[in-house]
């Protein structure tokens, strides 16, 4: 069978989505001397915080270099921390998971931890992990997300996907992920390996739209031996199915996928 025809101005399409500017200007939030996100200007002024045991503001504005950013005083995981609690009290902050997401400096160097609920509204970089299933025969697994979760309801996606928590390595994410969301054990699968990186940066939801989405995706494929079917685990899968590759792409097309799956599988269905 020949492989499907992949739609280039579908492709540019798909690209165009995974990279969009803020709706709104955003400034950098600072911790010590290094950028940890991006804020709206006058977001942060929507929540108060007690002052440090010195006296000192655990949020103040500041001028760097010619630009006027937050600058989040003291130590950087309790402080985002209450700042996330204090998003969530006055409703600014995406669903509450109790999930701390690792905050690094530009350069990946890790610098503490946050809320998951935080990240989207701070503009925090955050890490993803992903995997294509396919059958011995070529077709692929893909999930239908539950239709009650806060992001994609219902959309179809890769096999599995899910965020690189702070306890996580990308290896120990990818193990948990992929028997959380499809109740199957690495070992198991056949020919795994990695597939590429990706970068998505667009407008969120979350903040009442003041959010920004920065995330790496690193995906990867393997084979589902012949009898073994995915079995959820965890409550955030509808259902599963077996789609081959033309099947694949008619739904991707009609944007019946979350668009970092039809990212990485026109990524595959490409290679």
């Amino acid at each position: 069978m020949n492989p499907p025809a992949f739609d280039p101005a579908h492709l540019r399409a798909l690209r165009a989505a995974a990279t969009q500017a803020p709706l709104r200007p955003r400034v950098p939030l600072w911790a010590g001397e290094s950028v940890i996100g991006s804020v709206e200007p006058d977001f942060l002024h929507q929540i108060t915080l007690e002052p440090l045991f010195d006296g000192r503001k655990q949020l103040s504005k500041e001028e760097r270099n010619g630009q006027t950013g937050w600058h989040l005083q003291g130590e950087i995981t309790q402080g985002l921390n209450r700042v996330a609690a204090a998003l969530h009290a006055v409703g600014l902050a995406g669903a509450w998971r109790d999930e701390q997401l690792a905050v690094c400096d530009p350069h990946g160097r890790r610098l503490g931890t946050v809320e998951r609920a935080a990240v989207r509204p701070l503009g925090i970089v955050t890490q993803a992990v992903h995997l294509v299933g396919q059958a011995p025969d070529g077709r692929f697994w893909v999930q239908q997300r539950a239709w009650d979760k806060p992001n994609d309801p219902g959309l179809w996606d890769t096999l599995m996907g899910g965020m690189v928590s702070a306890a996580d390595t990308l290896d120990s994410a990818l193990a948990r992920e992929t028997w959380e969301e499809a109740g199957l054990h690495l070992l198991e699968l056949k020919d795994l390996r990695y597939g590429g990186r990706l970068h998505t940066c667009r407008p969120a939801r979350d903040g009442n739209g003041a959010g920004y989405v920065s995330e790496h995706i690193d995906w990867y494929r393997c084979t589902v031996p012949e009898g073994m079917v995915p079995v959820n685990q965890d409550g955030e899968v509808e259902c599963f199915a077996l789609l081959d590759g033309n099947e694949l792409l008619r739904q991707m097309q009609q944007g019946q996928f979350t668009l970092e799956a039809a990212l990485i599988q026109a990524a595959l269905l490409q290679a």
